[in-house]
C-alpha cells in the first residue's frame, strides 16, 4: 500500500508541472487582439470613425504603456481606469507588441 501511495504521489509531481507547461500562455499579439483591437484596430491603426487613436507608431515608451494599461490615467476620456482583467505581465507583453508594430 505504501509503495502505491508513493507511486501516485510521484506521478502527480510529474503530471502537474507537465500540464502547466502544456497550457500555452498568450503572447502580446493575442492579448492585443483580445483586449485592444476592437477599439484600436487589428493592426493598431486606430478607428477614426470611433475617434479611437492609432497605437501603431506611438511615441509612448513601453514602460509608460504598461503604466497606462495597468493604472489608467485621470483626465482622459478613455482608459481613466486600468484595463479590466489585465496583469502587469500581460500589459508588458501588449506594450512590447505595440512598440513593434510598423
Amino acid at each position: 500500500m505504501k509503495s502505491i501511495c508513493l507511486l501516485v504521489v510521484a506521478a502527480l509531481l510529474v503530471a502537474v508541472p507537465l500540464s502547466l507547461w502544456s497550457q500555452e500562455q498568450p503572447d502580446g499579439a493575442q492579448l492585443f487582439k483580445s483586449k485592444c483591437s476592437n477599439c484600436h484596430g487589428p493592426n493598431g491603426e486606430g478607428k477614426p470613425a470611433m475617434k479611437m487613436p492609432a497605437v501603431k507608431g506611438t511615441e509612448m515608451s513601453a514602460d509608460k504603456l504598461v503604466d497606462y494599461l495597468t493604472k489608467g490615467e485621470s483626465g482622459k476620456k478613455i482608459h481613466t481606469n486600468p484595463v479590466s482583467g489585465l496583469t502587469a505581465d500581460q500589459a508588458k507583453l501588449i506594450a512590447d507588441y505595440v512598440k513593434g508594430l510598423k
